[in-house]
């Protein structure tokens, strides 16, 4: 549609996730209406990233040295391991400052028609975690999706000889949610994982 290296930019912005076509077009026609030193700034910090950012040497979860803040961490419970998708949700459950223990990033989840079975996933890394006898209790915190509830079940297979608590994220309805918008599988999970209101 336009010519050369604005298409080009245009193109490589649509690339990224959740940028459609016309965010990308905005995104493009931003930066070339900005100042050349921010644009410069944002290509730096681009760069920058790549070759600064790694995966911790224990968890998988992005760090700038070998282990994570998380991993270095002493006072982290070593005994309850919290099994994640992707590092995104490291972030999100450590903003609830509910979690005390340690992560473990698995890289996705199972996805058979995206190609993506347990040999694509550090499930192999996390079964050496488990070995030394350290953890005894697991959390699946993964999406409640299809892949996340069969990367879930696989998981729970997997980890049934083994000396450990194994437990799922509570799932159903969200805080301040109505039931008449809330749909058949929420509102099922909602009512099998029911609690005592004492």
């Amino acid at each position: 549609m336009y010519e050369g290296v604005v298409q080009d930019l245009i193109d490589e912005l649509g690339r990224l996730p959740g940028v459609g076509p016309k965010s990308a077009q905005r995104i493009a026609f931003h930066l070339l209406q900005a100042e050349e030193p921010d644009v410069r700034r944002l290509a730096d910090v681009l760069i920058e990233v790549k070759a600064r950012v790694k995966f911790c040497s224990i968890c998988f979860n992005v760090s700038e040295d070998d282990l994570c803040r998380i991993c270095r961490d002493p006072r982290r419970d070593q005994t309850v391991l919290c099994v994640v998708e992707e590092y995104k949700d490291v972030v999100a459950i450590e903003r609830t400052r509910e979690f005390r223990g340690r992560y473990h990033v698995l890289g996705g989840a199972i996805s058979p028609i995206d190609g993506i079975g347990p040999e694509q996933l550090r499930v192999r890394e996390l079964m050496v975690r488990l070995s030394d006898g350290t953890v005894t209790e697991l959390i699946l915190a993964t999406d409640p999706n299809l892949e996340g509830e069969a990367t879930a079940t696989y998981l729970t297979r997997m980890l049934k000889d083994l000396d450990l608590t194994v437990t799922r994220l509570a799932s159903g309805l969200p805080v301040g949610g109505d039931l008449e918008y809330a749909d058949e599988v929420t509102l099922g999970r909602a009512l099998a994982g029911r609690r005592s209101a004492q």
